[in-house]
């Protein structure tokens, strides 16, 4: 890493969804477990000191309701999350064009999307000095309300392969 300061990427995967008949997937509620896992991950980043300064969320509803439970955990420090219809479904190529095009004022910022979108973005990102046990962990299996820690010294605009050390992959349930 450069001489310049350290910028903060939490890519965090939505909680446990239920499978209502009749709903469409976009409209899918977190389920009783995902209600219970999801303020854990804001908990986590209220404890480490890694609360972000800036969030987006995809507009499903199960990502929406696990971004309230975060920010609920964040208390008064909780940016307003943006909702991005595009982090929906999105590939990691379309989630990293998003995370492209963040202000450079941002310094922590927090994407809250779904699978396999996440998982494979934190790959592409994952640079050589990565905790090794962080990126085997979430290589191998990224459940739902995983959350992927990584930090970087590039502009956000400049972010793409092998550029973020993850430092932690975080699994918490309730």
């Amino acid at each position: 890493m450069t001489g310049h300061h350290l910028k903060k990427l939490q890519l965090l995967r939505h909680a446990k969804a239920d499978w209502p008949r009749d709903v469409a997937d976009h409209e899918r509620p977190l389920s009783g477990r995902g209600h219970r896992d999801a303020p854990l991950a804001g908990e986590w980043m209220r404890e480490h000191g890694s609360i972000p300064d800036f969030i987006l969320c995809s507009s499903a509803l199960r990502a929406r309701q696990t971004c309230t439970w975060v920010c609920k955990e964040l208390g008064d420090k909780a940016p307003t999350a943006k909702l991005e219809d595009r982090l929906y479904a999105a590939s990691p190529e379309r989630i990293l064009s998003l995370i492209n095009h963040v202000p450079e004022t941002v310094t922590s910022l927090l994407v809250i999307a779904h699978l396999p979108g996440v998982q494979e973005l934190a790959m592409r990102l994952a640079s050589p000095d990565s905790d090794e046990e962080a990126v085997m962990e979430m290589a191998t299996r990224y459940p739902t309300s995983g959350l992927t820690v990584m930090e970087h010294a590039l502009p956000w605009a400049e972010l793409d392969g092998r550029d973020a050390r993850i430092t932690d992959f975080v699994v918490r349930r309730g």
